[in-house]
């Protein structure tokens, strides 16, 4: 496993997200993310990649849209295809797609149908382009009214649309707030897992300032066979060097 800083909120002493990679390459990671990309200097972000070898494991699809609301799934098409044709220059990241919020009056089964021909028609968008989309599942305290908030769903979903290029992000920190119990959401489908963010309970700080067991935490990941990237999504309180270092420390990475 290997960490990678959320550059949206970490290093913000950097005004542009370029100076931002390069100072997380100084720093000793081999990888970062960020969120949005359309507000971004994509050009900048891309020749300081190349400048740094630093890898991105995860951009956000941009706008977001609703994979349940059959209105605007041609503008969550359109989005998932600007998106990977904007991120090309950056190494084709994984894109991080949100379900959107619930839609009033509609079942569980129009729900769950609904954002399924969603997912396949991005689904293909991305295999078509060799690019891997990640289905992350939010909370409801961020949320209250939003579709995807549920580990099992998000597998669900993902073994329903059943193809190779969309994987899930599994965010400890949201199943915490969720009051999920991590090896008995993930046990059997970790397979389908292809990043993992963290942050620390309550307030979504660096892992060792809250109350989340840590070692545990990990210590699951590594007896489910997870290997991939640790994203380190979450709002620093001390100096982003310190707060690294206890992030380390805390993860045993």
């Amino acid at each position: 496993m290997f960490l990678a800083p959320c550059i949206e909120w970490h290093f913000a002493e950097y005004p542009n997200l370029a100076d931002r990679v390069r100072a997380a390459a100084r720093a000793g990671f081999t990888a970062a993310e960020f969120h949005l990309w359309r507000d971004k200097d994509m050009a900048g972000i891309a020749a300081a990649l190349d400048e740094t070898g630093l890898a991105l494991t995860g951009v956000c699809v941009d706008p977001r849209r609703s994979i349940v609301d059959p209105a605007e799934r041609r503008e969550l098409a359109a989005a998932v295809q600007e998106t990977i044709a904007a991120t090309a220059s950056l190494g084709k990241p994984p894109l991080i797609v949100a379900s959107g919020f619930r839609v009033e009056g509609m079942s569980e089964e129009e729900h769950f149908a609904n954002a399924v021909a969603a997912l396949k028609e991005a689904a293909a968008l991305a295999e078509q382009a060799d690019v891997t989309l990640l289905l992350e599942p939010l909370n409801t305290r961020l949320f209250s009214a939003m579709y995807l908030v549920s580990t099992k769903l998000g597998l669900d979903l993902i073994d329903a649309v059943a193809s190779p290029n969309l994987r899930l992000l599994y965010d400890v920190w949201h199943s915490a707030v969720m009051g999920e119990d991590m090896a008995e959401v993930l046990t059997g489908r970790i397979h389908l897992v292809a990043h993992v963010q963290v942050a620390d309970m309550d307030e979504r700080n660096e892992p060792g300032t809250g109350t989340l067991d840590w070692p545990r935490v990990m210590q699951t990941l590594r007896d489910l066979g997870y290997q991939g990237g640790i994203g380190l999504e979450y709002f620093p309180t001390l100096p982003i060097d310190q707060s690294h270092a206890k992030a380390r420390e805390a993860l045993g990475l």
